[in-house]
């Protein structure tokens, strides 16, 4: 097997489990080095503990790979500069980053509190912008110092943000805003030798396991395994992927897609009068396409 990311220095966020845990040990296998992000605590953010993410390390190491832990909150401006840092002080650069750190608090929104949005939306839309924030800065020096720069960020979107799910205003938002931050991202450094790409997984994970149909068959628990996301953020983290930037990328154990972003639809000559808008605005509406469903295609308009 070739090794995509050989001597290639990375960082996955919330690599102690689930999804970050099989990006984390497939970079491993392909020659990376790699810094194991995660905080240790509960599905909802609640407590901490170093374990998760020392245990991956351990099974890295154990399969003759380079690793080490780090367990600061991606929320934390401060703490999302130490795993930067940390990256380049242990294996002496940075070349990816993988931003898959979240919580979920989800509650219909005439229901969701406070404490549950802020929550959800510092770690899932904070936790992108410090991380990649540092390591952006961390990859100007260098290019500005004139050492070739090959880096990559890859974020974490999901279908919820890209497509709406009904219960997760407060998850659905973040993660549009992490696709709206990756598109604007890659623009801003391609010119520093950045690409920036993200991935919106479909998979069964401690966040995921108990919010589907409860009665899977094995052929669907094996397609909804988090392994499947893995080779796509691996290939974007390598150097091959350096002509692709600024996409969002579908990825389950039933598909591999590129998810289209919002494009201008029907229009008209502006309207100054407001009473003239009703029949010209449903008309705009019905030649408009629909909005997706959760299944990514144009179903009800989105809605029930």
């Amino acid at each position: 097997m070739s090794r995509f990311c050989e001597d290639r220095v990375a960082i996955v966020t919330g690599a102690g489990r689930g999804i970050g845990r099989e990006h984390a040990l497939m970079l491993a296998e392909h020659g990376a080095k790699v810094v194991v992000n995660d905080l240790g605590g509960s599905r909802d953010g609640e407590g901490a503990s170093e374990g998760p993410a020392e245990e991956v390390v351990a099974e890295i190491k154990k399969g003759g790979g380079e690793a080490v832990a780090n367990g600061d909150d991606v929320s934390s401006f401060e703490g999302a500069a130490r795993m930067i840092q940390q990256a380049v002080d242990t294996f002496g650069r940075l070349d990816v980053l993988v931003n898959n750190a979240g919580i979920l608090r989800d509650r219909m929104l005439v229901n969701m509190s406070e404490a549950e949005w802020d929550a959800v939306i510092a770690v899932h839309l904070k936790g992108t912008f410090g991380p990649a924030r540092h390591a952006a800065a961390y990859w100007r020096e260098q290019s500005k110092a004139g050492n070739p720069i090959d880096a990559r960020l890859i974020n974490t979107s999901s279908v919820s943000g890209i497509y709406g799910n009904a219960g997760q205003t407060n998850y659905g938002a973040a993660k549009a805003g992490i696709a709206a931050f990756t598109i604007i991202a890659a623009r801003e450094l391609r010119r520093y030798g950045v690409t920036v790409n993200c991935v919106a997984p479909g998979a069964l994970t401690r966040m995921t396991e108990d919010l589907g149909p409860g009665d899977l068959s094995d052929e669907d628990k094996a397609q909804r395994s988090p392994r499947w996301i893995a080779p796509i953020v691996t290939w974007l983290a390598s150097a091959e992927s350096s002509d692709v930037t600024g996409r969002i990328f579908e990825a389950s154990g039933r598909m591999l897609a590129v998810a289209e972003g919002w494009h201008r639809g029907p229009s008209v000559d502006p309207v100054e009068d407001p009473t003239a808008i009703g029949p010209i605005a449903r008309d705009l509406v019905k030649r408009a396409r629909m909005n997706a469903g959760m299944n990514g295609l144009d179903l009800d308009g989105g809605l029930d």
